[in-house]
C-alpha cells in the first residue's frame, strides 16, 4: 500500500512539473531544485507516452534536446545562467526553419525539405538558452482555422479524449502540445488568427504580435503583408517572457527596422484600474454560442471589478466586412507564393487548403489593389476610434471546439473575430475566460493598438490573476 502511495505521489509530482509555467520552472532551476536534464526527460517521456494519441509533433529532437540539457546543467553549475529561459524546452511550429532539419509547412509536398537556414526567432530562443523539443503539426501552408490536415494528420484536442474535436488552426500542434503538457510553451504563427484560435480551443494563452515586432526571416510564409509569429504558453507572464526574447530589430527582415525594443515585464503587474476598454455592439459579434456569450459577459464584470471602465464602441467599418477583406488578402498573397505547385493536381495537397488558395486565381490585380486600399482606410479610421481606449475586448472564437465530424470546410466561423485584428495591424492576446458545461475552454481576446504588446499583456495578467481558468487541466489520457 505504501509503495502504491509513493508511486501515486511521484506521478502527481511529475504531472505538476509538466504543467508548471516557465517562470516557475526557471525558479526551480535557479534554486537547484530542478535540473534541465530532468525537465527535458519529463517532457520527452510524456511525448513518448501520449503523442501517438495527440499527434502534436511532426518530429522530436530527443538526442539533441538531451545533449542541450546536459550543457545547460553544466552552465548552471559554472554560474553561467543566460536568463529566465535557459534550460527551458520549446516546441516550434513546422514552418520555422532550423538549419539541417526538415521543415514541411504542414505539406507532404515539402516532407523532405531540409532547412537551409535557422530562423531568427529560433536562433534568438536558442541564444536565450531554450531547448527545442521538435516541430509541431499545422494546417498545410498555414491556411485554415479549424486545425485540420488531410495529408499529415490532425492533432487531437486534449479537452475531449473520446470525440476528436477541432484543435484550431493553423498552429494546431503547438496549441495541443502546450495544452496537453507535451511542452511548456510553443511558437505559432498568426495571419488571420492562427495563434489565437488554437489558444482559444485548447485553453491556453496566445499572443498575436504586431507585424514587424518579431522577425519572419527563416519562416515559410503565407502572407507577406499579414504574417506574424507569437508565443503560446500556460499563462500571460510566460507569454511576456517569450515575447521579450523573440522581438526586436533584425537586419534580415526590413519589417523590423522601425520598431524599438520594449520591456514587457516592467509594468506587467501594475493592474488595470482606471483603464478604459471598448466592446463592440452585440450585432457586430455575429452568432455566438450562448456559453461564449455568458463567459464573455462575466469576463467584462471581472474587468470592471478590477477598476476598469467598459464602453460600447461602434467601429466606423462593419467588423464582418473587415474579416472578408482579410480573406482576400491571404488568398491572393498565398497564391502568389504557392502558385508554382498549388495548381498541380498530381501532388498530395490537402484539398481544402488547395481550394482556398486556388480561389485567388480569379482575383485580379485591380481587386487586390482595391482591398489593400480598403485596408489602409480601415486602419486609419479604426485606429482613430480606439485612440481613447486601452484595449478592445471581444471573444476569441464564437464557438468552443466542435467535433471534427461537424466541421464545414466551406465556412470559417472560427476566424471571424480574429481576422480583423490582422487587417487593422493590431496586437492581441487570447487567454481562457471560462469553460462550457461540457468542459471545453472559452477564450477572451484583448486587442490593442499596434506595437502595444506590453499593455495588452498587462491587462491579460490582471484578468488572469483575478481568475483561475488558466489553471485547469485537460483530462488525463
Amino acid at each position: 500500500m505504501n509503495k502504491q502511495l509513493e508511486e501515486s505521489t511521484a506521478s502527481a509530482a511529475r504531472e505538476d512539473l509538466a504543467y508548471a509555467p516557465i517562470h516557475s520552472l526557471a525558479a526551480k532551476m535557479r534554486s537547484g531544485e530542478l535540473t534541465a536534464a530532468a525537465l527535458i526527460d519529463c517532457y520527452l517521456q510524456r511525448i513518448s507516452r501520449h503523442d501517438e494519441k495527440y499527434h502534436a509533433f511532426v518530429e522530436v529532437y530527443a538526442d539533441e534536446a538531451r545533449a542541450a540539457a546536459e550543457a545547460a546543467d553544466h552552465a548552471f553549475k559554472s554560474g553561467e545562467v543566460r536568463g529566465p529561459l535557459h534550460g527551458i524546452p520549446i516546441a516550434l511550429k513546422d514552418l520555422i526553419d532550423v538549419a539541417g532539419k526538415r521543415t514541411t509547412g504542414g505539406s507532404l509536398y515539402w516532407r523532405e525539405r531540409v532547412s537551409p537556414v535557422t530562423a531568427t526567432v529560433a536562433q534568438r530562443l536558442a541564444d536565450a538558452g531554450m531547448i527545442t523539443l521538435g516541430k509541431t503539426h499545422m494546417v498545410e501552408f498555414a491556411f485554415g482555422a479549424w486545425g485540420t490536415n488531410q495529408t499529415m494528420g490532425t492533432p487531437w484536442n486534449p479537452w475531449d479524449l473520446e470525440t476528436p474535436r477541432a484543435p484550431g488552426g493553423s498552429s494546431s500542434g503547438s496549441g495541443v502540445a502546450v495544452a496537453a503538457a507535451l511542452a511548456p510553451a510553443a511558437i505559432g504563427s498568426d495571419t488571420g488568427g492562427s495563434v489565437r484560435i488554437p489558444a482559444s480551443l485548447c485553453g491556453i494563452v496566445g499572443l498575436k504580435t504586431t507585424v514587424g515586432r518579431v522577425s519572419n526571416y527563416g519562416t515559410l510564409r503565407l502572407s507577406e503583408t499579414l504574417d506574424t509569429l507569437g508565443p503560446m504558453t500556460r499563462d500571460v507572464e510566460d507569454a511576456a517572457i517569450l515575447f521579450g526574447a523573440m522581438h526586436g530589430f533584425d537586419p534580415q527582415d526590413a519589417q523590423t527596422f522601425t520598431h524599438t525594443q520594449v520591456d514587457p515585464l516592467r509594468d506587467l503587474k501594475k493592474g488595470v484600474s482606471g483603464m478604459r476598454f471598448a466592446v463592440l455592439p452585440d450585432e457586430d459579434f455575429g452568432e455566438l454560442d450562448p456559453e461564449v456569450t455568458s463567459a464573455f459577459a462575466r469576463a467584462l464584470d471581472v474587468m470592471r471589478s478590477l477598476g476598469a471602465r467598459v464602453d460600447t464602441l461602434r467601429l466606423p467599418i462593419a467588423y464582418k466586412r473587415v474579416a472578408e477583406i482579410v480573406g482576400k488578402i491571404i488568398a491572393a498573397e498565398g497564391y502568389a507564393l504557392h502558385r508554382g505547385w498549388i495548381d498541380r493536381d498530381d501532388l498530395p495537397f490537402d484539398h481544402d487548403v488547395r481550394d482556398r488558395i486556388r480561389w485567388a486565381r480569379g482575383l485580379s490585380a485591380a481587386d487586390y489593389i482595391q482591398v489593400m486600399t480598403e485596408r489602409k482606410e480601415a486602419q486609419r479610421d479604426v485606429h482613430a476610434s480606439l485612440r481613447e481606449y486601452a484595449a478592445l475586448l471581444l471573444p476569441t472564437t464564437p464557438l468552443p471546439a466542435v467535433p471534427l465530424s461537424e466541421v464545414d470546410q466551406s465556412k470559417a466561423p472560427m476566424s471571424l473575430l480574429t481576422r480583423p485584428i490582422n487587417l487593422l495591424d493590431l496586437c492581441a492576446l487570447a487567454l481562457p475566460c471560462g469553460f462550457t458545461s461540457g468542459g471545453l475552454p472559452i477564450s477572451l481576446q484583448i486587442a490593442g493598438r499596434g506595437y502595444d504588446e506590453p499593455r495588452i499583456l498587462r491587462i491579460g495578467w490582471a484578468f488572469e490573476n483575478a481568475t483561475d481558468w488558466h489553471r485547469r487541466r485537460p483530462p488525463a489520457p
